[in-house]
């Protein structure tokens, strides 16, 4: 049965975060041509998730082997690109839990709306007995190109969801990143999503 609660005390978490040390970034450009979609099981060194998209997410050839799967979700009118989900997987590297957590929050600084770090959501569940560790940040954002890379150009009034399945092979980052309105109407998707993880047997 999935459990649900937030962490209390975003401004403590924020303390907590700081207090770690940042882990390198994993990260690469998108690119890769659409595939089949339908269940995706992505394995790890010791045990790996199956999880499955929702309709209207398009499922990509993922750009590098860091990249687990990664999905295209269309953007709403308006918004200047589409919403892009990644799954990453680095057994036995990658940081720790809360070092990327902090990388990501550092990534997001607050715009017109607000938003930033100090407004991130940072939320705890259970799905199929994987722990789970949700981030939802939104703000300029600046993407990481690649490893050891300088931020990219800014980009303003956009939104991460985020979520970290912890398994007996290390964790699992989810990322979804996009403008903020894109990743507004995607959000429930998002959470469907998370609902079909779980262990691959």
């Amino acid at each position: 049965m999935r459990k649900m609660n937030r962490v209390p005390g975003v401004f403590g978490a924020m303390l907590f975060l700081a207090l770690t040390h940042c882990s390198r970034n994993m990260e690469e450009p998108p690119s890769g041509g659409p595939v089949s979609p339908g269940t995706v099981a992505a394995a790890g060194a010791a045990g790996g998730l199956l999880f499955s998209a929702p309709e209207g997410w398009t499922a990509e050839t993922p750009a590098s082997s860091m990249r687990k799967a990664q999905y295209r979700l269309p953007r709403v009118s308006g918004d200047p690109e589409d919403g892009e989900l990644v799954v990453f997987h680095f057994p036995g590297q990658g940081g720790s839990i809360e070092a990327n957590i902090k990388r990501w929050l550092g990534q997001f600084s607050p715009d017109e709306t607000g938003g930033g770090p100090s407004q991130a959501e940072v939320t705890r569940r259970t799905e199929s007995g994987v722990p789970l560790l949700l981030v939802d940040v939104s703000g300029t954002y600046r993407p990481s190109s690649g490893p050891m890379m300088r931020p990219g150009d800014p980009k303003t009034g956009y939104r991460m969801l985020a979520a970290i399945a912890q398994t007996p092979s290390g964790p699992w980052f989810f990322k979804l990143t996009g403008p903020r309105k894109t990743i507004d109407k995607w959000h429930p998707d998002f959470l469907a999503f998370l609902d079909t993880i779980r262990p691959q047997v």
